[in-house]
C-alpha cells in the first residue's frame, strides 16, 4: 500500500515540474528561435540595405549570408526602435543598426542582446541630461542602446580608420549582455576575458606612455578599450595583428570569428 502512494506521488510531482518546466523551456526555445532567425526570414526591403550598404554582409558567402540575414530579422523583430528627433526609425536604420549587432555576434550561435528591448535613434550628438554632456552614443544598463544616426553612417563610411560607433556601443551591449543574469549570460569563456583584461591594461599603458596605434580614449578603462579594440578588430585586423599578435588572437578566441579571413567563418545552421 506504501509503494502505490509512492507512485501516486511521484507521478504528482512529476505532473507539476512539467507544469513549471515547460513555459520555461518554451520561452528558451522562443529566445533561441529569435536569435537564429527562425520565426522570420528578411523582408527584402531589409536585405537591400544590407546587400547596398553592409560590406561585412556583402563578404560572407552564401551561406553566411542566409544565417545573418536571419538574425538581422530576429534583432529587428525583438526591438523596439525609437525615434528622437525624427517621425520615425525607417528601415536603412533598422536593418544597419541591426547588422552592426550581428556582425559583432555572429561567431555566437543563439546570441539576440535579450537584455536590451529599446534601441534610441538620434539624428546627431545629443545632449544627456544626466552627463550634461553632448554624446555620439551609449548604453544604458537599463536595457537601452542610444545611437546617432551621422555618427553611425560616418563610422561605416571608411571601413578603415577604426572608428566605428556602430561596433563600439554594441561591444559595451556585449560585455553588459555577457554578465548581466539572462538566458544569454555567461556565453564568453572566463579563461579568455581574463587573459584579455590582463593584455589590455599592458596596452592602456603603453598608450599613456606614448604608443598610439590605438587612440587615446582607449587607455580610458576597460570597458572603453574592449570597445575601441572591437573597432580596430574588425576595421583594420591585419594592421592589428602586425601590431599585438597575442591581442589579436585573444579577440579573437573572445569573438569567435576573425575578420583577417572573412569566408572563414563557419556556417551555422539556421
Amino acid at each position: 500500500m506504501q509503494d502505490i502512494w509512492v507512485v501516486i506521488g511521484a507521478t504528482v510531482l512529476l505532473g507539476l515540474l512539467r507544469v513549471w518546466i515547460n513555459p520555461v523551456r518554451k520561452k528558451q526555445l522562443q529566445t533561441r528561435h529569435v536569435a537564429t532567425g527562425i520565426l522570420k526570414q528578411l523582408t527584402p526591403a531589409y536585405r537591400k540595405e544590407l546587400e547596398e550598404h553592409f560590406p561585412y554582409f556583402q563578404k560572407l558567402d552564401p551561406q553566411n549570408r542566409r544565417v545573418f540575414a536571419a538574425r538581422v530579422q530576429a534583432f529587428i523583430h525583438s526591438k523596439e526602435f525609437i525615434p528622437r528627433g525624427y517621425t520615425h526609425v525607417n528601415d536603412r536604420m533598422k536593418a544597419l543598426i541591426a547588422a552592426a549587432a550581428v556582425q559583432l555576434t555572429f561567431g555566437f550561435r543563439h546570441l539576440n542582446f535579450s537584455h536590451f528591448r529599446r534601441i534610441l535613434v538620434y539624428p546627431d550628438n545629443y545632449y544627456s541630461q544626466i552627463t550634461r554632456r553632448y554624446h555620439q552614443g551609449e548604453v544604458n544598463k537599463k536595457g537601452i542602446i542610444v545611437l546617432s544616426w551621422r555618427n553611425f553612417v560616418r563610422g561605416y563610411a571608411d571601413e578603415n580608420d577604426g572608428r566605428n560607433l556602430g561596433l563600439h556601443e554594441m561591444a559595451h551591449a556585449l560585455r553588459l549582455e555577457n554578465a548581466i543574469a539572462n538566458e544569454e549570460f555567461d556565453f564568453i569563456d572566463p579563461a579568455v576575458l581574463r587573459q584579455f583584461d590582463e593584455l589590455a591594461m599592458q596596452e592602456m599603458e603603453r598608450i599613456h606612455s606614448g604608443e598610439n596605434f590605438f587612440r587615446l580614449y582607449a587607455a580610458t578603462n576597460l570597458q572603453e578599450f574592449f570597445a575601441v579594440a572591437v573597432e580596430n578588430f574588425f576595421e583594420r585586423p591585419h594592421a592589428f595583428f602586425d601590431y599585438n599578435p597575442e591581442l589579436y588572437k585573444c579577440m579573437v578566441r573572445k569573438l569567435k570569428q576573425d575578420p583577417r579571413q572573412w569566408l572563414r567563418i563557419d556556417p551555422i545552421p539556421v
